[in-house]
């Protein structure tokens, strides 16, 4: 049982469940807290649910549990709400003590969640929290910056450009020309920090390409360009593989993606219900060999981007020219979708952890990895 000592008496952990968040992944960041809220042992631990709604606010108790049902007011914030946010994030810093708790689990995805950014005011207030650090983390989400790491750790990638919002908007005609000398059609143009395929568009042809950089653009100030895998007509398959652990982490199985559109985006993800819906295939039909190559490379990204606790890598496949496969790493996704039919959990129950047990897991890891920073000394002795 996860317990305290506290010289007198024994108290159960207490664990801060956080979620909401400015994101545009929003909406699934109370889906994915209502899942674990509805799955970790009330026996094992006291839970202090933590809101942050769309502006930005701090919510605790009744007010964060209306957020997480959608019975919290929807008007308009008031103009000192970023003053608030502000304030809130200043007082955790300056008192840790002010959550009232001994753990957090960060449900935050997208922007201000997993981009490291609320990693450094935990570490900053010296709370122990599930997940990667500041710099996992920000390379995480940054793709740009994720695929340096890759690159640098020797890692297959696919063809790429990285552009500015101010470039694009400057002089989209070079722009235009300097990504269809470098890249062939279909291409994917990607805000670099977000998830959830948020901004996300195929591109098959260059009269399609405008609106797609406008819509990435709107999102965020760097555009990444990749070149689809396989070329015209080939739908690459999609595979995935869950990471669980700090410096000596495990991969599960790996699964693969079947969306139901054209590629696996937000509607694709999250909004399909029955016979449209994606499917997942637990574990991928693939050899043994291919299998035991992208779990290994799975372990590599992790490792490349200095992540911790937990992260799904993303992979995508088509057949080569010669007969052989093409395999190329996609990204990873430190803070993945956690609902109880997300693939990270689905992957590690296929692999013989159950979803209780997950959540267990990575609170241990997230106390190991707080506990391992105490032996860091900061200041000269």
């Amino acid at each position: 049982m996860n317990i305290l000592h506290t010289g007198k008496a024994m108290k159960k952990l207490r664990v801060g469940i956080l979620f909401g968040g400015k994101s545009g992944e929003h909406d699934v960041s109370l889906r994915s807290a209502a899942s674990i809220l509805n799955a970790i042992n009330r026996d094992k631990y006291d839970i202090v649910e933590i809101g942050i709604d769309p502006a930005g606010r701090w919510l605790q108790h009744d007010s964060a549990r209306a957020l997480l049902t959608g019975s919290a007011e929807t008007a308009q914030p008031p103009a000192d709400s970023a003053r608030t946010s502000t304030a809130s994030a200043l007082a955790l810093a300056s008192d840790p003590g002010a959550l009232g708790v001994d753990v957090v689990f960060p449900v935050l995805h997208g922007t201000f969640g997993e981009d490291g950014t609320i990693q450094g005011l935990f570490e900053l207030a010296d709370i122990a929290y599930v997940g990667s650090g500041v710099l996992g983390s920000a390379a995480g989400m940054d793709k740009d910056a994720m695929k340096r790491m890759f690159f640098a750790a020797g890692l297959p990638l696919t063809p790429h450009v990285t552009l500015l919002r101010s470039e694009w908007r400057e002089n989209p005609e070079r722009c235009t020309l300097l990504l269809e000398k470098a890249l062939r059609y279909p291409v994917f143009v990607k805000p670099a920090n977000l998830g959830s395929s948020v901004g996300i568009s195929k591109v098959k042809a260059s009269e399609d390409l405008a609106r797609a950089m406008d819509l990435a653009a709107s999102f965020d100030r760097k555009i990444v360009i990749e070149q689809g895998v396989g070329g015209p007509g080939v739908k690459p398959r999609e595979l995935e593989v869950a990471v669980l652990g700090n410096d000596h982490a495990e991969a599960s199985v790996v699964g693969e993606i079947v969306p139901a559109n054209e590629f696996y985006d937000y509607a694709a993800k999250y909004e399909l219900d029955g016979p449209d819906e994606s499917l997942s295939l637990i574990p991928a039909r693939l050899a043994e060999a291919e299998a035991t190559r992208i779990r290994q490379m799975a372990l590599a990204a992790f490792r490349a981007c200095d992540c911790a606790g937990l992260a799904r890598v993303d992979f995508l496949m088509a057949p080569g020219a010669d007969g052989s496969s093409e395999l190329y790493l996609n990204e990873v996704n430190t803070l993945p979708g956690f609902t109880s039919i997300s693939m990270y959990p689905k992957l590690w129950a296929a692999s013989g952890l159950d979803y209780p047990d997950l959540i267990d897991r990575l609170i241990d890891l997230a106390l190991e990895r707080h506990r391992e920073k105490q032996q860091t000394q900061f200041t000269r002795a």
